[in-house]
């Protein structure tokens, strides 16, 4: 679409406003609204697409509680993240063809817009653009990756107005909230009854933004759902996710609900959630473009042996998976409350290892000799990863895994007896895994590792400093994510 086409659709809707949005370090949306329609035209928009929206640089560092992670006015403090400065500017640029209107919004469109520096050069901190590059560098071996989402999220009735008169603390306590269904009953028909009307909403958003959902799914805990998505490329998988969890929270709230996707909200009898990212290589050009790469022609190897489903290329990918999993986990797993899931959580992996369709793994690998859906799912990842950064990293690993030939070793039969590569138990440790990665360090860049490291630890220092931490996960996590 061109910049004038999207003014005359914008015209043409009736427009009052458009939100030209970014995807932060949290994938969380931040936006500018622009006025347009009525007297006001569409200047605005036709200025912005011309010369960008300005928007101050201090959002790439922002924590869970909008705190900025690097002290920005210090001489020196901003050294090696080129372009950051004394709080200055950036510009983002709308992307006419990410144009939707809102379906929970009236007369509300959107767009969503890459972040440069005022000389054009690009913002290496930018999560979207490190996925981009990545992406690129898989292009550059000869192949795709395909991508399918299965994500976990829990949905509370609100007792009350989402904010008190009086707003106290920072961030803000969040409102009462009860439960949607009891839980203890997974796929229960009879809750997804009671979940209907979240349902009706859910399935409105997703096709207002033309996301892929193919089921909406009773999970285990109570209030606790599931969205599954049909596969995808990696880079509008990631852009769906983002769009999914910050629609779903939005139009769930103007209806009277609270929708989180906080790995484990801190209320009583709540499970944790899950997001588990099946993922493929498509090869990108030849006489085969578009093949599965992980499909094997015939099965190879022990019953126990990745060769026995997957392909070479699939085994090689697998193996880096497995190699670079602690680093991953950086990536995948944001928040201490994520990483809780590994100390008994159900289905929920607790080392790095792999099984052929065995859901205690950290990667299962599903399908047989010939079969084209053959695939690997990583069930490392909470449902608040960022999925820009949590896809780079898997590209990273997997690309290292086919440099290398890498190989999985056998799998596993008994997920949960004592392993030898246990998952890291902190945010710390995984962190630290992360720093020491070389592979990934450069796959990511110095600028994202930089802004990721600081501000993750600043997160970690704050909630280690907290007289209660369930307090802490409750203003934090619960009443904004």
């Amino acid at each position: 679409m061109t910049p004038a086409e999207l003014l005359a659709r914008v015209e043409a809707a009736g427009l009052e406003q458009v939100r030209v949005a970014w995807a932060d370090l949290h994938g969380s949306h931040r936006c500018k609204t622009l006025v347009v329609g009525g007297g006001f035209g569409t200047r605005a928009l036709a200025a912005a697409l011309e010369g960008g929206v300005g928007l101050v640089s201090t959002l790439l560092l922002k924590d869970t509680a909008d705190r900025t992670a690097l002290p920005v006015f210090e001489p020196g403090a901003l050294d090696g993240l080129p372009g950051f400065g004394a709080a200055n500017n950036l510009l983002l640029w709308p992307e006419p063809a990410s144009f939707v209107v809102l379906p929970w919004a009236p007369r509300t469109g959107w767009l969503r817009a890459t972040p440069r520096w005022a000389d054009g050069r690009p913002v290496e901190a930018d999560p979207r653009g490190v996925l981009e590059r990545a992406l690129g560098r898989l292009a550059d071996a000869g192949y795709t990756l395909r991508v399918g989402l299965e994500v976990e999220f829990h949905v509370y009735r609100l007792d009350a107005a989402p904010l008190p008169a009086a707003v106290h603390g920072w961030p803000a306590e969040p409102a009462a909230v009860h439960a949607l269904h009891p839980g203890h009953g997974l796929l229960n028909e009879a809750w997804a009854d009671r979940a209907d009307a979240v349902f009706a909403t859910v399935r409105r958003v997703a096709e207002g933004l033309g996301l892929p959902l193919a089921s909406l799914e009773v999970e285990f805990g109570p209030s606790q759902l599931e969205a599954v998505f049909s596969a995808t490329d990696a880079l509008t998988a990631a852009d769906h996710l983002v769009a999914f969890r910050n629609g779903v929270r939005q139009a769930l709230a103007r209806e009277g609900w609270h929708a989180t996707f906080m790995a484990r909200p801190p209320l009583p009898g709540a499970m944790a959630s899950g997001w588990h990212l099946h993922q493929s290589l498509a090869t990108a050009d030849g006489p085969q473009a578009g093949r599965n790469a992980f499909v094997r022609g015939a099965a190879g190897g022990g019953a126990h042996e990745a060769r026995a489903v997957l392909s070479d290329t699939g085994a090689h990918w697998l193996a880096g998976l497995l190699a670079h999993a602690p680093a991953l986990a950086a990536l995948s797993v944001p928040t201490a409350v994520g990483f809780e899931r590994f100390k008994g959580s159900p289905m929920a992996p607790t080392a790095a290892h792999w099984g052929f369709d065995n859901r205690g793994a950290m990667l299962r690998v599903i399908g047989a000799p010939g079969d084209a859906a053959t695939r690997i799912e990583n069930r490392l990842g909470e449902p608040l990863a960022n999925p820009y950064l949590c896809l780079a990293g898997q590209v990273g690993a997997g690309l290292d895994g086919l440099a290398r030939r890498l190989e999985p070793g056998a799998a596993v039969r008994a997920p949960y007896e004592p392993q030898p590569a246990p998952l890291p138990a902190t945010p710390a440790a995984a962190l630290d895994a992360l720093a020491a990665d070389a592979v990934l360090c450069e796959a990511l860049g110095p600028a994202l590792c930089r802004v990721h490291d600081a501000v993750r630890r600043a997160e970690i220092a704050r909630r280690a400093a907290a007289p209660d931490p369930a307090e802490w996960d409750r203003r934090e996590l619960f009443g904004r994510f």
